[in-house]
């Protein structure tokens, strides 16, 4: 055993401790979390603006400050781009998150001296629970390498300004220098396709030991591993113990990942986003995720049911209950007030409190009044590639609502890896699924108000083509698992198998 695996178990095993602290006086931890919030941002501009300096209790604080997304809250982060201090946070942001947005165009998210650091404790804090939990460590001597956005940044009125993945680039510990890959000089080709190719010929003779990155994109480089070597991937990386994820849900690509490494390896769930960095998975036998209660952010949650209401209930931790929907509301220390980031969350456990990511509130059919939402169609996936043998590369679910005859219906756009034999029978266990899952949608298939699901089957490589058409492939973009309308559905129609 190596120093470094030696004194990683060590670690490790103290931050699980401290940990345990926190996740066990949970409630105590968000009050205390919520008075530092309010104390360090009263004299901010935002602050002011909502009497902050009068504000002693949450209750308090959701009479004085209303619900925003990132377009309601535009005004207050156009003034920090611009370069005004004091206005969310204390001071300026040591970098903008700058991400896509669908209404506003360009979204900078701030990231300051206070939010900057949970992102990183969050991420090492993840791989120390591995550690602790498994007292596997020999890892920590092998090559290690995610796949994200280049690292290089621009500036806007003088502040730093990148892709959230680039920006945490810069924050690899010292100790770990040696064993990063790709290269600074490979990370930093902008187009994905060359940078993917790039890693594989700089990858492919080295001990890689964690890899890390979304699932789609992972797998892609993967795919290309093995057509280069004519190897699987565990053959290649013989000592690759850890895949470590987020931004997608695992389980639909997982039979695929095990055929092309061919072998099991154990996987981390992450929760990271630009606004936060808000769970990560602490157990192997549990795919909850701890839900990160003292990091600088204070939490709320509504119902995703009756989100769209006009004044609906806000349920602070304590209220929360198991596997209901909620919309996640956050209010941090980048300065991001009972700030929407527009996803929903189930509670797995409340002692200690884990979630899982269900969905987008945002990203959802319900054309016909059926609101099914990201998981639904996930674990629906999941079931019918099990019990059919089939293996996806990547998938899209929209509504069908003027079809040339017949009832309306979802229609799949499927990109298979291994087809099954009856595409009906797939077709089939899919939409039981729903029915099982989805009381409404129950209700409009029994009530004959849609057909069964109908499935497209796509030609290969259909889904990064698509991506490529729109400049989003690779780095930390990804499809929606579903939409309220045939955006893009309209586009994969030019892939379909004849």
């Amino acid at each position: 055993m190596s120093l470094k695996s030696f004194a990683a178990k060590i670690y490790a095993k103290w931050t699980r401790r401290e940990i345990n602290r926190w996740a066990h006086d949970p409630i105590d931890t968000q009050q205390q979390v919520f008075k530092y919030l309010i104390t360090k941002a009263k004299n901010t501009a935002f602050g002011k603006d909502h009497d902050f300096k009068n504000i002693q209790s949450p209750t308090a604080f959701a009479k004085q400050v209303p619900i925003r997304d990132y377009e309601q809250l535009k005004a207050y982060v156009d003034r920090v781009v611009e370069g005004e201090k004091d206005v969310l946070w204390p001071g300026q942001p040591l970098y903008f998150a700058k991400t896509s947005g669908t209404t506003s165009g360009a979204k900078f998210i701030p990231l300051t001296k206070d939010s900057m650091p949970t992102h990183i404790r969050a991420a090492r804090n993840a791989i120390l629970c591995y550690i602790a939990e498994t007292g596997n460590s020999a890892f920590v001597d092998g090559k290690m390498i995610f796949l994200q956005g280049s690292p290089e940044m621009g500036e806007t009125n003088g502040i730093k300004t990148g892709r959230l993945s680039g920006i945490v680039a810069h924050y690899v510990p010292s100790y770990l220098q040696k064993n990063r890959l790709p290269s600074w000089q490979v990370n930093c080709i902008e187009d994905w396709e060359t940078k993917v190719n790039a890693i594989v010929n700089e990858t492919i003779g080295q001990d890689m030991t964690v890899i890390s990155g979304i699932p789609s994109w992972v797998q892609t480089y993967f795919e290309k591993l093995v057509k280069k070597s004519g190897k699987p991937v565990g053959e290649l990386f013989k000592n690759l113990e850890l895949f470590i994820y987020g931004g997608l849900n695992y389980e639909p690509y997982r039979p695929k990942f095990e055929k092309l490494i061919g072998r099991k390896v154990n996987s981390i769930e992450l929760y990271p986003a630009s606004e936060g960095f808000f769970a990560f998975q602490d157990q192997q036998d549990d795919q909850g995720m701890l839900l990160q209660l003292n990091s600088g952010m204070f939490y709320e949650f509504i119902k995703s049911e009756e989100f769209f209401e006009d004044n609906p209930k806000v349920y602070s931790l304590n209220e929360v209950e198991l596997n209901q929907n909620y919309v996640l509301i956050i209010s941090t220390n980048a300065g991001l007030w009972r700030y929407n980031i527009g996803d929903t969350i189930k509670f797995t456990s409340l002692k200690p409190y884990k979630i899982i990511v269900s969905g987008r509130i945002k990203h959802f059919i319900s054309a016909f009044g059926e609101h099914v939402i990201g998981s639904e169609v996930e674990n629906a996936m999941k079931t019918a590639c099990q019990q059919h043998q089939s293996r996806i590369n990547e998938f899209t679910v929209a509504p069908q609502v003027n079809p040339d005859k017949g009832l309306p219906y979802h229609e799949w756009w499927i990109e298979f890896d291994k087809q099954p034999k009856n595409l009906e029978e797939f077709a089939e266990t899919i939409d039981q699924s729903l029915v099982e899952q989805n009381s409404y949608y129950k209700d409009l298939r029994t009530g004959k108000m849609l057909r069964s699901i109908v499935i497209r089957s796509l030609t290969p490589d259909s889904f990064n083509k698509y991506m490529k058409s729109i400049g989003k492939l690779g780095g930390q973009n990804k499809i929606p698992r579903l939409s309220d309308n045939r955006k893009i559905a309209d586009q994969l129609s030019k892939f379909l198998k004849s």
